[in-house]
């Protein structure tokens, strides 16, 4: 017994996969790397190097408009301050996971990558995660998260 559609018989398996394939590579937002671009991994490696120098004020007025959003200045710099007093200065990071992504609506329009570190501290370890968002051809501070035992 043979079945299935008529129109697959007879159309060409591979020009079947030459509309397939593309349109199924389209579909995905989200795209997961092996690596950071060099100009994502130039703004966290300068993120980093402020955070242990403690130049609050520069991280927030460096940011996005996100970043300013959800805090204030003084809000943004205690936050990273006990984030600091309570983990100790970064010894070293480890990629854990890049998502590329391209939002065409949502607080993330445009283009973003969240990047994830398994990152060892001071006084600790943990998993800390930087999102940035393409602002005016520049790499920009959006959203800054660690989380870590030692912090509760």
């Amino acid at each position: 017994m043979t079945g299935g559609s008529p129109f697959l018989k007879t159309f060409p398996k591979h020009l079947l996969l030459i509309v397939l394939v593309p349109m199924w590579c389209a579909c995905g937002a989200n795209t997961e790397r092996r690596g950071v671009p060099p100009e994502v991994q130039t703004e966290i490696t300068t993120l980093g190097d402020d955070l242990a120098v403690e130049r609050y004020e520069k991280i927030y007025n460096e940011a996005s408009d996100l970043w300013r959003q959800d805090s204030d200045l003084e809000h943004s710099a205690a936050m990273l301050k006990t984030l600091r007093e309570k983990l100790g200065t970064v010894k070293s990071r480890t990629l854990h996971t890049a998502i590329e992504q391209e939002n065409s609506g949502g607080p993330l329009k445009g283009r973003s990558f969240t990047i994830t570190y398994q990152t060892n501290f001071e006084r600790g370890e943990g998993m800390e995660t930087f999102t940035l968002v393409e602002r005016d051809g520049r790499w920009r501070l959006a959203r800054y998260r660690v989380n870590s035992t030692e912090l509760k």
